[in-house]
């Protein structure tokens, strides 16, 4: 059987999950991988079968994506030439992780694509949604790379086919404790405003890791250090408690470890608001933003040590056994030996 898995580079939560992804899909058949976007936090230890340009976007620095340095980076000549040329009609079967090109060069081909993704959850009707956002942003995600067929992870089950986060084996495997610091990751904003904000408070410690810097530095209580994978677990399994984004990969393992969390969507985007709301009806604390504006609400978080309790079982594996089960041990009609792997069994009423 003929696997491909493509993968959406821009961002690290993709290709976390991808390294667990990819194993249990090696188990069914003969996997070709493709990343589109730029990723260089995190790489992944398995041969890149397609490296394409894509359709990627640029963090900014005031809470949001950087819309200039995006359109810059957009080339619509390679990225139609890319839609036309990947050959997704000789896989037998293709899962898809929020990629656009092989998204999109299925739908013009015909080709029927499986999206495995959180973006797919955030989709569902029956996923928590903010009161207020516009009919563009929540189209742009829906249609950044369509699919037929919709399996998605979210904080919590909220409907058929919705399961809770893939959790890295990485950090499965991790005993965590608290050393007194705080884990920040905020790609969107600058490190100027990050420390400007946070050396209000006195007497805490920050590690900040950055989007925007290569080196490593202080300022005032803050340990500012370029994004490292090995790094990151370490500073996060040890902390006190958690200062992100809302968005998924990041709060999921904060949550998983137990440690306490606030998250500040960036703006304009859908993705993210519906995050933040799902994260809020769960009580962690959400900000509109990174500013003094906020400074009280900062301050009560940091004294208030109440956590968040959440059941993420490792259910990967049978995610990937009822994707082949529906899609291509159908197609197939069971011609091929594809081994059953794992050992939890989803619920029936999910």
């Amino acid at each position: 059987m003929k696997i491909l898995y493509a993968i959406q580079g821009t961002g690290n939560g993709h290709i976390s999950r991808a390294r667990d992804i990819i194993p249990l899909l090696q188990l069914k058949g003969e996997v070709d991988i493709l990343i589109s976007g730029d990723s260089k936090e995190i790489e992944i230890p398995f041969k890149i079968d397609y490296k394409l340009h894509g359709l990627g976007f640029t963090f900014g620095k005031k809470g949001g994506i950087d819309l200039w340095k995006t359109f810059k980076v957009i080339d619509s000549k390679k990225l139609i030439k890319e839609i036309r040329s990947v050959p997704v009609e000789k896989y037998d079967i293709i899962i898809n992780d929020f990629e656009p090109i092989t998204a999109w060069s299925g739908k013009l081909k015909k080709v029927p694509v499986i999206s495995l993704s959180h973006q797919s959850a955030v989709l569902n009707n029956k996923s928590p949604k903010p009161k207020k956002f516009s009919w563009l942003e929540k189209n742009v995600l829906k249609w950044y790379a369509p699919s037929k067929h919709h399996y998605g992870f979210h904080f919590d089950s909220y409907n058929k086919n919705i399961f809770t986060p893939v959790i890295r084996s990485e950090i499965r495997r991790q005993k965590t404790f608290n050393k007194g610091h705080y884990t920040v990751y905020l790609p969107a904003y600058s490190d100027k405003k990050i420390i400007k904000v946070l050396s209000k408070f006195k007497g805490v410690k920050w590690h900040v890791f950055s989007k925007h810097s290569n080196e490593n530095y202080i300022a005032n209580n803050i340990i500012i250090s370029p994004i490292n994978n090995e790094k990151f677990i370490e500073s996060l399994v040890s902390c006190k408690g958690v200062l992100c984004g809302a968005g998924f990969e990041t709060p999921a393992e904060a949550l998983y470890l137990q440690k306490k969390l606030l998250v500040i969507p960036m703006k304009t985007q859908f993705e993210q608001k519906c995050n933040a709301e799902a994260l809020k009806q769960m009580g962690i604390l959400v900000i509109k933003k990174l500013s003094l504006k906020h400074e009280q609400k900062i301050s009560k978080w940091l004294k208030n040590n109440t956590i968040v309790e959440v059941d993420y079982p490792d259910m990967t594996a049978d995610i990937i056994n009822m994707i082949f089960e529906n899609h291509a041990y159908a197609t197939q009609n069971k011609k091929q030996n594809v081994p059953e792997i794992g050992v939890n069994k989803l619920p029936i009423n999910r």
